[in-house]
C-alpha cells in the first residue's frame, strides 16, 4: 500500500526549529497497531492522520507509544498541509477528534487553533517531582499535565530533568513556566512516559498555559515561547473555556511509505 507522507515544522517561521510532524493522508483508517507503528518508525512526538468526513476530517494523533487525546502542533500542521499541498480551498477547517470539534482558522499568514481550555487546579505533588525536574518550583497546579510554575525564564531554560525518574512518578507529563523575559510566558515540555522525553512545542500544553497566565498577568492576548532546543512561538488568546493558539508552518519533506496491512504489501520508491 502506497501513502503520502509529510513532515511540517510548526510553530515556526523557519525550517530545523518549531516542533516536526509527520502527517499521513487517508482514504479510510488502518488499524490502530498499523498507525501507532508508524509513528514509532517516525520517531517524531506526534504522527497525525486524518480521514476526510464529509466537509471536515476526522483526526487521530500517535507519538512513539500511545494514541494521544489532544495534539495542537500537528493539528496546525495537519491545517496547513490541507491548505498548502492538498487543494483545501474553505476559509476553516473542521476536525472531528478524541477532544471534540476541533476548528482551524487564517488570521493573515497564522493558522489559528480553536481548542478547549484545560485550567489547572491544585493538586497534591508527587512524591520525588521536585527531585526528578533537579529544581524545585514555587507552585505546583495539574490539569491533564501538571504544571510547575518558575520565577524566572532562566530557571526553566537551566532545567535538566531526571526523565527515567519522571516516568517512574507515573505522571502523563508534566509542563514548566515561567514569566518571560521577551515573551509574556516561557515554556517547557515534558512527557517521557509516552515516549517524547523533552517535546520541542506543544500545543495541547498550552489549553492549560494560557488560562493561567491570562489570570495571573491580567489580559487575554498573550505571547508564548516554547524554550526548547529547537524553539518555537504562539499567539495565544483566552476566549470564555476555549483557547485560540496561532503560529506558522513550513514543509521540510514529503515523499511515500510502505505500509503492509493484513498481509498485503506493495512497494514504493
Amino acid at each position: 500500500m502506497r501513502l503520502q507522507i509529510f513532515q511540517i515544522d510548526a510553530f515556526t517561521r523557519e525550517p530545523f526549529h518549531g516542533n516536526p510532524a509527520a502527517i499521513v493522508p487517508l482514504e479510510a483508517w488502518l488499524p490502530a497497531e498499523t498507525m501507532l507503528a508508524i509513528a514509532a518508525e517516525n520517531n517524531l512526538a506526534e504522527t497525525a492522520f486524518f480521514v476526510k468526513n464529509g466537509g471536515g476530517y476526522d483526526l487521530r494523533w500517535f507519538t512513539p507509544e500511545i494514541e494521544m487525546d489532544l495534539c495542537g502542533h500537528a493539528t496546525l500542521a495537519s491545517a496547513w498541509l490541507l491548505w498548502n499541498e492538498l487543494g483545501f480551498d474553505g476559509d476553516a477547517i473542521a476536525f472531528q477528534t478524541k477532544s471534540g470539534d476541533l476548528r482551524v482558522s487564517k488570521e493573515g499568514e497564522l493558522l489559528v487553533l480553536d481548542f478547549p481550555s484545560r485550567p489547572a487546579g491544585k493538586a497534591d505533588v508527587p512524591e520525588g517531582l521536585e527531585d526528578a525536574l533537579g529544581t524545585a518550583p514555587e507552585l505546583v497546579l495539574k490539569s491533564r499535565d501538571y504544571l510547575a510554575v518558575y520565577r524566572s525564564e532562566e530557571e526553566v531554560l537551566a532545567l535538566r530533568p531526571d526523565f527515567r525518574a519522571i516516568t517512574e512518578l507515573g505522571v502523563h507529563a508534566v509542563i514548566a513556566t515561567a514569566p518571560g523575559e521577551s515573551s509574556d510566558f516561557v515554556s517547557r515540555f515534558f512527557a517521557p512516559s509516552v515516549g517524547v522525553d523533552e517535546d520541542p512545542v506543544t500545543g495541547s500544553a498550552h489549553c492549560t498555559l494560557i488560562p493561567y497566565w491570562a489570570e495571573r498577568l491580567g489580559k487575554n492576548e498573550l505571547y508564548a515561547k516554547q524554550v526548547s532546543r529547537r524553539g518555537g512561538e504562539l499567539f495565544c488568546r483566552l476566549a470564555g473555556d476555549r483557547v485560540k493558539i496561532a503560529g506558522n508552518a513550513v514543509l521540510y519533506m514529503k515523499g511515500e511509505i510502505v505500509v503492509e496491512v493484513g498481509g498485503e504489501k506493495s512497494a514504493t520508491a
